[in-house]
């Protein structure tokens, strides 16, 4: 179970304007602008859902993903996910958690993929038997077996994908996050990305969360939908709950857009 009250998080950017003289400038003193990627956010997340964490870009989404991972430690609030505070106990909880982030890759970029596996075994300690029994699991359902003895340099961004994939699960996780996981992804690679996170879903009760601005993936995965826009959460209930009549979801998210002016 995942559990987030009041959770906030602040960003201080640096700004100045064009030329050298303002370069010279902010050497010496320095403006900020304060971004609220977060504010006041809180929802609940039950064993074996699969839910779309959707918005504009900009809205808060992937921070909201780095701080259930552990990456990031909010400015306050709270989150407990499978009891655990991530920020606080990293180790434990890493080992229970697949993270994929769709523009951030986790193989290494010069060796084989199947030697990437297997360091991240070994990062995991990952018992042998189970190791070859999620290889063998994920090299089917995912068609792997010609890609693991190619580096990931001369891997497409779909194939590259499905090995991402295969990797945040080598280790039996129990809840998968999801970034951007279909992120330039042709048809074929989409579906069958699709079709492997459902079959996870629906056979181990994996807990997914699912950021994207890809519509068709929060059709074919969530059964729930939270919208978050301007760091806040903005709506939160199952894709019937949002769709107007007829409209396409697309054309459905771009009102809802309008109505929350984000």
């Amino acid at each position: 179970m995942i559990q987030v009250e009041h959770l906030r998080k602040t960003f201080r950017v640096a700004k100045r304007s064009a030329g050298f003289g303002n370069a010279v400038k902010a050497l010496f003193h320095r403006e900020y602008d304060e971004i609220h990627a977060l504010d006041d956010i809180f929802f609940r997340i039950e064993d074996g859902e699969a839910v779309g964490y959707i918005g504009p870009n900009g809205a808060g989404k992937s921070s909201t993903i780095k701080i259930l991972s552990g990456i990031l430690t909010p400015d306050s609030g709270t989150c407990l996910v499978d009891g655990r505070i991530p920020w606080k106990d990293r180790k434990t909880h890493v080992a229970k958690i697949g993270v994929v982030f769709g523009q951030r890759s986790q193989l290494w970029w010069d060796v084989p993929v199947i030697d990437s596996f297997e360091l991240i075994r070994d990062i995991y300690a990952v018992p042998e038997s189970d190791y070859k029994r999620n290889l063998r699991d994920l090299t089917d359902l995912l068609d792997l077996s010609e890609l693991l003895k190619t580096p990931t340099r001369s891997l497409s961004l779909g194939q590259r994908m499905r090995c991402e994939i295969a990797a945040s699960l080598l280790h039996d996780p129990r809840i998968l996050f999801l970034d951007e996981p279909t992120i330039g992804l042709d048809a074929v690679s989409k579906l069958a990305v699709r079709e492997f996170i459902l079959d996870m879903n629906r056979t181990r009760g994996t807990t997914v969360i699912l950021t994207t601005h890809d519509m068709q993936d929060i059709e074919a995965l969530a059964q729930r939908v939270i919208l978050i826009g301007k760091g806040r959460i903005l709506l939160d209930g199952t894709l019937d709950d949002i769709r107007r009549g007829g409209e396409q979801i697309d054309e459905t998210l771009a009102a809802l857009y309008r109505q929350f002016d984000i």
